[in-house]
């Protein structure tokens, strides 16, 4: 537990690795064990056929909402099914209290097919800035983590993004069309433009995982949902990256961005992504 007048970098530099087994324990207890084991009544639909939820979420979110509270007495949780169930909830983001944001499963729908890309997201943010994250890939065992100003690593191995080869057309991953608007669709074609490869998203998390580890040169994502992308985004920053969005700011994680924003293995890419976007605006 954090201790008195501990700040959160000392609470980080004591507890990290108990966060990491938190996640561990949740993805083992229960999410693994229900992987291609759900039956029809644990799967539901919230916004549409694309937007799942299971037990396997659910349950996942209790188990890291006691852990993660337990772990820092007077910090607060969003997750993504506590908002679902409570919109009003997703307003912790924006206040004094340091805040776990949790995305249980992050590629739901993927885990209901059972395939192995989905991951457990969570970041640890106070005043809207994501102080640390952790981006855990279950079935192959992997744990993404960083620390803001102590680097982002994969499994304990320093992660460095890097530029994109040059010469070699751009690869963008982008979000589906479900979750676009009309005017975000027309931002999104400006990809398809001579020397960007852009393709459909999977897991977000596991995209930011692939940037930062500069198998993927940038993502274009249209929609806000802060438990997709705080752990992401940092460790996209942690490992040389950055992330803009169409009027060249940052992505605020308390929202009021314009969309679609990216993320990307270096500023100059990021910089081309915008005025992609900009320009099929």
């Amino acid at each position: 537990m954090i201790e008195t007048n501990e700040t959160i970098d000392e609470f980080l530099a004591r507890h990290a690795d108990d966060v990491s087994e938190a996640v561990r324990k949740a993805a083992a207890q229960e999410i693994l064990p229900r992987r291609r084991r759900l039956a029809a009544h644990e799967v539901d639909e919230k916004a549409g056929p694309h937007d799942l939820v299971t037990d396997a979420d659910r349950k996942a979110e209790q188990f890291l909402t006691e852990a993660l509270s337990a772990l820092l007495p007077g910090s607060v949780v969003v997750g993504e099914e506590a908002v679902h169930a409570n919109p009003a909830t997703y307003e912790a983001i924006r206040g004094e209290a340091p805040v776990w944001i949790v995305d249980p499963v992050d590629g739901t729908r993927q885990f209901v097919h059972g395939d192995p890309g989905f991951c457990t997201l969570v970041a640890l943010a106070h005043h809207g800035t994501v102080r640390a994250s952790w981006t855990y890939a279950p079935v192959h065992d992997r744990m993404a983590t960083a620390v803001r100003g102590r680097g982002a690593f994969l499994d304990g191995e320093r992660l460095h993004a890097g530029p994109p080869e040059p010469g070699r057309d751009l690869r963008v991953a982008t979000s589906h069309p479900d979750y676009t608007t009309d005017e975000q669709k027309h931002a999104l074609l400006g990809l398809r433009a001579p020397g960007v490869a852009p393709r459909p998203c999977g897991s977000a998390g596991l995209e930011y995982l692939a940037v930062a580890r500069g198998e993927l040169d940038a993502t274009a994502f249209s929609w806000e949902a802060a438990w997709d992308h705080a752990a992401g985004l940092l460790l996209v920053e942690e490992a040389g990256g950055t992330h803009l969005t169409r009027t060249g700011e940052p992505f605020r994680i308390t929202g009021d961005n314009d969309l679609p924003f990216t993320a990307a293995r270096d500023a100059a890419t990021a910089r081309r992504v915008v005025a992609l976007l900009a320009g099929g605006a």
